[in-house]
């Protein structure tokens, strides 16, 4: 079981940045995909960004150029830098842990931070 607890988030205006961090316990992320999602009212929830076991990026073409995944195996923690924030980042932004083994997928889910982004 991993527990994800996620910090960071608030109301910013837009054109401005965050750093959202994903602390996990109760196992080692360096054994997961990590990712952020966010989920905005009315819409379903969506990749923003992913980082794999060997450090590889996935980013929503929405984000790309603004956002930055990193993860800190020691510290057992993922963060999203945003910059260039708009009002249509606001969501609430979920961190993911996931693996597969042996064809059976752990999926792993924080409870979320709020993101709002004023024009």
């Amino acid at each position: 079981q991993v527990q994800l607890v996620e910090s960071g988030g608030g109301l910013v205006q837009a054109g401005g940045s965050l750093r959202l961090s994903c602390v996990a316990s109760g196992s080692t992320i360096s054994i997961y995909t990590m990712g952020w999602y966010r989920q905005a009212p009315g819409k379903q929830r969506e990749l923003v960004a992913s980082i794999s076991i060997g450090g590889n990026t996935n980013y929503a073409d929405s984000v790309k150029g603004r956002a930055t995944i990193s993860r800190d195996n020691a510290k057992n923690t993922v963060y999203l830098q945003m910059n260039s924030l708009k009002p249509e980042d606001t969501a609430v932004f979920y961190c993911n842990a996931y693996r597969w083994r042996v064809a059976v997928k752990s999926d792993y889910w924080g409870q979320g931070t709020q993101v709002t982004v004023s024009s």
